[in-house]
């Protein structure tokens, strides 16, 4: 047993994938991170897939291999420069039978590599993942708050690597790590999608007869956006990819991914009948009054229980940014024609 209460891990080379571009402020915190993992460097590959980054990402990358040569650290170019593009080219440049993925910005345990092993050892598990513990990438009262509402079910719905809960399967957990002989089955991440391209990795997963697994004590932090404008791209970008998903796979929409698009719908289709239908703008304005009720009370409470003045405007302006973003979103990703495939973050 492993000092982490849990089954020791079997002596695997486990390969880290790491899309980045332009994260010289936050890759050399992940790569000391890495190096600090319980199971050791010698069982232990890095492959950074670089999106061509130009902030001095590549030199910082090579100095840290240079004064830290027991970690094996490798970088290949991803010129498609999105996400999944780079998880693959990552993959194809590795030969570990377990894979994980982390971001740049990300921050895994010093047992993070150890849990998700163990947890791989469940029959039929063919990723497993943990919780992302969300924290500020500032000190300002926005970026708190942000942090704060990208945790809270309201924010979050039944997400349990958002929330926490009990160990078991899941429909998608965030990184992962997973045997790259079910990778190999599937066919990788697809490409088309530059954003939501895990779940549907982990929808595919599912439906070839596997499980996605969570583990409460598999834990990473993630740094959420430090403004409502980064974070409305980010929640835009997700809703907006999320439909494109939903359009190949309509069952893949859960109920906390349905209400934001619901809500904006019901406020432009009440808007709209109000022209004919006064009516429909009394129904309109008592929809609002709720919901900014109940978004105002949320951010009273957690001013108070966590004595932060600023979580009190931060937290209601957070969500809403979160909840209009996505479900507008969402809509046009259901209208847009267009194939997409280029660009993105990686």
């Amino acid at each position: 047993m492993s000092e982490s209460g849990k089954p020791a891990a079997p002596a695997v080379l486990v390969v880290v994938i790491v899309p980045c571009r332009n994260e010289r402020t936050t890759i050399e915190g992940l790569l000391e991170a890495l190096r600090a993992q319980t199971i050791g460097c010698d069982r232990l590959e890095v492959v950074v897939s670089d999106g061509m980054s130009t902030d001095g990402t590549r030199e910082i990358l090579g100095a840290y291999s240079r004064a830290h040569a027991e970690l094996r650290l490798a970088v290949v170019d991803n010129p498609d420069r999105n996400i999944p593009a780079a998880l693959n080219r990552g993959i194809r440049a590795s030969s570990g039978q377990v894979i994980v993925r982390l971001d740049a910005h990300s921050q895994p345990e010093p047992d993070y590599i150890e849990r998700c092993l163990s947890a791989l050892t469940q029959s039929g598990v063919a990723n497993a993942g943990g919780v992302w513990q969300i924290r500020p990438s500032a000190g300002t009262a926005i970026a708190r708050s942000i942090a704060i509402a990208g945790a809270l079910r309201l924010g979050a719905g039944d997400a349990r690597y958002r929330v926490s809960g009990n160990e078991g399967e899941v429909d998608t957990v965030p990184f992962g790590a997973f045997h790259r002989r079910w990778l190999d089955r599937v066919g990788g991440f697809d490409e088309s999608l530059l954003s939501n391209e895990d779940y549907e990795l982990n929808l595919r997963l599912r439906r070839a007869g596997a499980k996605v697994w969570f583990d409460p004590g598999i834990r990473s932090s993630y740094y959420a956006r430090g403004d409502l404008g980064g974070l409305w791209k980010q929640y835009a970008r997700y809703g907006y990819w999320k439909a494109r998903v939903v359009r190949r796979y309509p069952s893949s929409l859960r109920w906390r991914q349905a209400l934001p698009p619901l809500f904006v719908l019901a406020s432009l289709a009440l808007a709209v009948a109000g022209i004919a239908f006064p009516l429909a703008w009394a129904a309109l304005g008592s929809l609002w009054l709720v919901y900014l009720i109940v978004l105002l009370g949320t951010g009273v409470a957690l001013a108070l229980r966590r004595q932060d003045a600023g979580l009190l405007p931060g937290v209601p302006l957070a969500l809403g940014t979160m909840h209009l973003a996505w479900g507008s979103a969402f809509w046009w990703g259901m209208i847009d024609g267009r194939k997409r495939g280029s660009g993105g973050r990686g």
